[in-house]
């Protein structure tokens, strides 16, 4: 080992700075490693400092080091580079509690590069979680405005976008065994059954024609979107809405064929236990319903609306029974056995749907009166008016079985439109609005129990809006395919660590929101503090900004510690 500096000009005038360093053997020869930088050290502190490293100190770095005593001049202190270290730093103590750090070293093999891909995609994870946004933006401001730095031991110089690049080339092969380490690690960590698996699909969009990427395609978009191409992201968690796994498929890939390959895809990662799959019904189909038969597997699924009509004595029959205020639910049993069906009936939901279907009504009405006089007013082609027609009905499909309408044309050709209420659909809308329709093969629990298993899945739509909202998942400018699948994996360990903090939260009796508690910890700062001396010298200290008596009792709660003062690691200063 041995010491070694590093010149670095600043307003003209040339500094040193030291590090120690140590020669090591690799299969390419010798290389040159960093072990510390000491930064503006002195002569003594600097043979202490070798001393201690060769073993002639061990333990007494500091102790027996001449103590070098300095007049400082108070009316020149000053403060510098005052930046965020509450958000970098709370995300680092996630990353290992959940042993992030060690799995990506073990899994990560080491080369020839100078900073750690390991390091690398934790300036990744911890960017996204924090301030999201590319990859050059964190290279050239989030990092460098931020005390990233002092909390991962890389000088911004050092942070570039093409390591950053690399780092998630590095990061995705360990795709699979990333998301079984942190299953778990958080079942460990908060005692998680993953005994019910919530199931749901979203959609997020690219700028770009993203032709290099095959899965990048046209189709239904969550995003209101549709003249951007996307990738689907099917993603798996557990009741309380922890991750447990996901999947990307092709943009135009229909929901209902996403959940066979799904369900086999975490059956052979994580073993065939006796699960429930809940799964909402834009997934479900005969043949997703022959399939979970078909594996002996138990799920409770949504049904299509459809599917209601079946039941509709039923919902005008008595036997209903009130889980909680305003939901009442009833037990059909399947006529070919195996199966219950569960009518639902909301009242909230009753006003809602209600509300829909007379303002949908209120507008085919008037848009057909139009027609009507327009046709009256002048001559009008009648496939035009037909096409108009349809244009209206698509616009307002929640009451458009209520009207029959139909185009005919005059001796003349002009275009004739009568129309007429469908009372008999208004009977049945009024009857169904509210109701809905589940279906389960688990015969042993109550309408209750099955109703609040299924609620559950708004746990997985919340997981969505923080990848979209908190996250930034959306929109998608890599073109590249493996790229995108980086950059989907790099937002899902992110919201690991987003629902990791959640879980905190809720053990320390905090809530079950850590939005809050992340800003409140992500305003600590860091400062340093130059002082001036009589011998020309200025030291530099860089501390932790004392927290306010909320953000202590935040932390107190969390049980996490703040250090106090951290060596000054980035030299580019």
């Amino acid at each position: 080992m041995y010491v070694r500096p590093i010149y670095i000009t600043k307003n003209g005038k040339r500094h040193a700075y030291w590090e120690l360093v140590k020669s090591v053997r690799t299969p390419r020869g010798p290389r040159q490693r960093t072990v510390a930088y000491i930064g503006d050290a002195t002569e003594d502190l600097r043979e202490g400092v070798l001393q201690a490293a060769q073993g002639e100190r061990q333990g007494r770095l500091f102790d027996e080091v001449k103590p070098e005593w300095v007049e400082v001049d108070l009316s020149r202190v000053r403060a510098e580079r005052m930046v965020e270290f509450g958000g970098p730093w709370l995300g680092w103590q996630l990353m290992q509690r959940l042993g992030l750090d060690e799995f990506l070293t073990k899994h990560i093999p080491p080369g020839r590069e100078e900073v750690a891909w390991p390091m690398m995609a934790t300036v990744l994870v911890l960017s996204r979680l924090c301030k999201p946004s590319s990859e050059l933006e964190i290279a050239e401001h989030f990092y460098r405005h931020s005390a990233m730095a002092d909390v991962l031991s890389v000088p911004a110089r050092k942070v570039n976008e093409d390591r950053l690049y690399r780092a998630m080339d590095h990061l995705l092969p360990h795709k699979a065994a990333l998301q079984t380490h942190l299953k778990q690690r958080l079942g460990e960590l908060f005692g998680l059954s993953y005994d019910l698996m919530l199931y749901d699909v979203t959609s997020t969009y690219f700028e770009g024609e993203a032709a290099a990427n095959d899965l990048a395609k046209r189709g239904y978009s969550r995003d209101s979107r549709p003249d951007c191409k996307q990738v689907c992201i099917g993603l798996i968690v557990s009741k309380c809405g922890m991750p447990a796994g996901y999947e990307v498929f092709a943009g135009n890939r229909s929901d209902v064929t996403t959940l066979p390959e799904m369900v086999t895809t975490m059956e052979a990662r994580y073993g065939r236990a006796d699960r429930i799959w809940a799964v909402d019904r834009g997934m479900i189909s005969e043949d997703t319903i022959d399939f979970l038969k078909s594996g002996g597997r138990r799920y409770i699924v949504g049904t299509p609306r459809a599917m209601l009509r079946r039941y509709e004595r039923q919902l005008t029959e008595a036997g209903w029974e009130a889980i909680r205020e305003g939901l009442e639910v009833k037990l059909c049993p399947s006529p070919e056995g195996g199966e219950v069906f569960i009518l639902c009936r909301s009242t909230d939901r009753k006003e809602k749907e209600k509300a829909m279907h007379e303002r949908f009504e209120q507008r085919l009405e008037e848009g057909l009166r139009s027609v009507q006089e327009s046709c009256a007013r002048q001559r009008q082609d009648p496939i035009r008016i037909a096409r108009r027609l349809g244009k209206l009905f698509a616009q307002n499909s929640r009451a458009a079985k209520l009207f029959d309408a139909d185009v005919h044309a005059a001796p003349d050709g002009r275009a004739v439109l009568a129309w007429k209420k469908n009372e008999q659909w208004r009977d049945w809308a009024t009857l169904s609005e509210g109701c809905y329709l589940l279906r389960s093969n688990v015969l042993q629990w109550s309408p209750q129990e099955l109703w609040q298993a299924y609620m559950q899945l708004t746990e997985a739509e919340a997981a969505f809006r923080i990848h979209k909202s908190d996250l930034a998942i959306r929109p998608i400018w890599h073109q590249k395919a493996h790229r995108v699948q980086a950059h989907i994996l790099v937002c899902f360990l992110a919201y690991v660590l987003w629902k990791t903090m959640a879980q905190l939260c809720t053990r320390a009796g905090l809530g079950d929101e850590p939005r809050r508690i992340f800003e409140e910890i992500s305003e600590l700062r860091t400062v340093d503090i130059l002082y001036p001396t009589r011998s020309g010298i200025t030291i530099r200290r860089r501390y932790v900004c004392r927290p306010d008596d909320h953000q202590q009792i935040l932390l107190e709660h969390l049980g996490l510690t703040l250090p106090r003062q951290l060596k000054v690691i980035d030299l580019d200063l």
